[in-house]
């Protein structure tokens, strides 16, 4: 097998945001956490790699948000080598929801984050 079918053989699946319902992307954008991984990504300039995210998380942890995120059509997965990178599907997202991205981002920007009954310590993991 090439390189590059390995690569793509890796990367997940990715739903076309106009068929995934509000609800799923509101179940997402419920938990704290998930919102500061699209805030962290609407403010970036590049794709970031999962392990350079500012998470209170565990790795096994983070993992299972970034998977509820691309289910719910926010997030793009790739590889770069060994890494795997984020991108926020901004365009996609707000032809799908307009308005919706900018909301949560200038909220999630100006409201401090509650801790959540369910976050892991930053020493966990």
């Amino acid at each position: 097998m090439r390189s590059t079918e390995a690569t793509a053989d890796r990367i997940p699946p990715h739903p076309d945001v106009a068929a995934v319902p509000l609800q799923a992307v509101l179940e997402a954008l419920v938990d704290p956490v998930r919102r500061s991984i699209v805030t962290q990504l609407a403010d970036a300039t590049t794709d970031i790699r999962c392990g350079d995210f500012d998470l209170p998380v565990s790795k096994s942890t983070a993992t299972h948000h970034f998977r509820i995120l691309r289910e719910a059509g926010l997030i793009r997965q790739h590889y770069a080598g060994t890494s795997r990178m984020n991108t926020l599907r901004r365009t996609e997202f707000d032809t799908a929801f307009p308005g919706l991205l900018t909301a949560l981002v200038d909220a999630d920007r100006t409201q401090p984050t509650p801790v959540s009954a369910h976050q892991e310590s930053p020493t966990a993991g």
